[in-house]
């Protein structure tokens, strides 16, 4: 049996109650305030649940992580990076990425992006916390990928590609981004092979709460929303 969220504070169980079995349940309830999801990231939990059910809140353990200097770029990668195929910009539509990763989401897995999630999230990248990364092709939205970013910690959301390796490549240009603003990891919450393929790793709960243990007190700071990457990131060495 879970514990039931008050609506009157922010108070989460030990990350350390978490279940077993569905791997990582720790609560449920409560609502998807700014302030409480703020919380819930510090504390290494996230929200995710599907339309018909309550809020239910997740903190997995094994974790996934990306540490920054992980990151694995694979030769066909760096050649699709180095033609400059795509455009890419930061914070310019966090809405339509946040649809579009509702909207694959809804296709594969059956969605936990609901109506009511996309409007919280949202109102974080009002704040300046949460943020998104768009790749364009002839003005089109073709790949991108959202998040939050509390201290030196960018908790990794969702991600989604319209064209081959745009959100890869979206990836990538995060990770240079997040070197240079001397960010530490991605949480990417759960293990993909996808993710894999990028360098990401599984770390123990012990571990994981290192990381969270050490998140900066005072924000990293991130540029004005609604900017273009006009840096041609290096590739460098390829697996």
């Amino acid at each position: 049996m879970i514990p039931w969220l008050s609506e009157n504070n922010y108070v989460f169980p030990s990350i350390e109650l978490a279940l077993d079995e569905p791997n990582g349940l720790l609560a449920a309830g409560g609502d998807l305030s700014p302030g409480r999801l703020v919380t819930a990231y510090k504390k290494g939990i996230f929200p995710w649940y599907s339309e018909q059910d309550p809020i239910l809140w997740w903190s997995p353990a094994p974790r996934c992580i990306l540490p920054l200097k992980n990151l694995h770029i694979s030769k066909s990668l760096a050649k699709l990076i180095r033609k400059q195929t795509f455009q890419i910009t930061f914070d310019k539509d966090f809405q339509q990425v946040m649809g579009q990763c509702s909207q694959l989401r809804q296709h594969q897995e059956g969605t936990w992006i609901t109506d009511e999630m996309q409007a919280a999230y949202y109102q974080l990248y009002l704040q300046g916390t949460a943020h998104s990364v768009e790749v364009w092709q002839d003005d089109a939205l073709v790949g991108g990928l959202y998040g939050i970013a509390i201290g030196n910690i960018f908790f990794g959301e969702s991600m989604f590609s319209k064209a081959t390796n745009s959100s890869k490549v979206a990836f990538c240009y995060l990770v240079n981004q997040l070197k240079d603003w001397n960010f530490s990891i991605i949480d990417c919450q759960l293990h993909s092979n996808h993710l894999q393929s990028l360098g990401a790793i599984e770390v123990d709960r012990q571990t994981f709460q290192v990381y969270l243990d050490n998140i900066n007190s005072t924000p990293v700071a991130i540029p004005s929303l609604h900017w273009s990457c006009d840096t041609q990131i290096n590739p460098g060495s390829t697996v």
